[in-house]
């Protein structure tokens, strides 16, 4: 009778630690990066649309479209016109932190208080005065909930590209763990993969905190 395989091999995650904290800084990347590029994009359309509301049914249409498609057609979409590589990772993790983002930083904009738009005005604000000084910093505790949604959705979705060749842990979990039949690997990449979602979900809920003490403030009176 054989010995049977251990469900949990420490021995392999203790021999395989480099290889686990590169596939780790790849993942943090991907998402920063994918991140980054989707607020850029989303920003100025939120604008576009809280100014000229005609706007805020054609962009959410768009954005909504780019997040129902399936990753795995939307990369096979892409490969012929990017290729195979972090680009096309990138364009389809940006595509699917949009609607998130828009949605988010619209309803934040939306909800801050016309009366007291209207008393900026009427301080003598400019509209780009009133937007900096006045509804962005009301609206940031929003904002930065569809950012901190935003990215925690992206750590999940890096493990898919690397079907393409990158994805960080995904590496782990498909090529390692999956291909190979190798349980410990699934165990060690998924885990890693929501402490990223954990740490980087309470470090924006910190930062938050930091930007907006008054909002803080005024609930924890309430």
């Amino acid at each position: 009778m054989t010995d049977q395989a251990p469900f949990f091999r420490l021995d392999w995650v203790v021999d395989n630690l480099d290889t686990l904290a590169l596939r780790t800084g790849e993942h943090v990347v991907l998402t920063l990066i994918a991140v980054a590029f989707g607020i850029l994009i989303a920003f100025p359309l939120t604008l576009l649309m809280h100014r000229r509301r005609r706007l805020i049914g054609p962009v959410l249409a768009g954005a909504g479209i780019l997040y129902a498609i399936p990753s795995l057609a939307l990369f096979g979409l892409l490969i012929p016109v990017t290729g195979i590589g972090i680009v096309t990772a990138e364009i389809a993790l940006v595509s699917y932190t949009l609607l998130i983002l828009l949605r988010n930083a619209l309803i934040g904009l939306e909800s801050v208080a016309p009366e007291i738009v209207e008393a900026a005005r009427g301080m003598g604000h400019t509209t780009a005065q009133r937007l900096w000084r006045v509804e962005l910093p009301l609206a940031l505790p929003v904002l930065m909930t569809g950012i901190r949604i935003a990215t925690v959705t992206t750590i999940g979705l890096v493990a898919v590209t690397a079907l393409i060749g990158q994805g960080g842990l995904g590496f782990v979990i498909i090529v390692l763990g999956i291909r190979r039949d190798f349980d410990t690997a699934i165990l060690v990449g998924v885990g890693l993969s929501v402490l990223l979602a954990v740490l980087a979900d309470r470090g924006l809920v910190l930062l938050e905190r930091a930007l907006t003490p008054w909002a803080h403030a005024a609930s924890g009176r309430g």
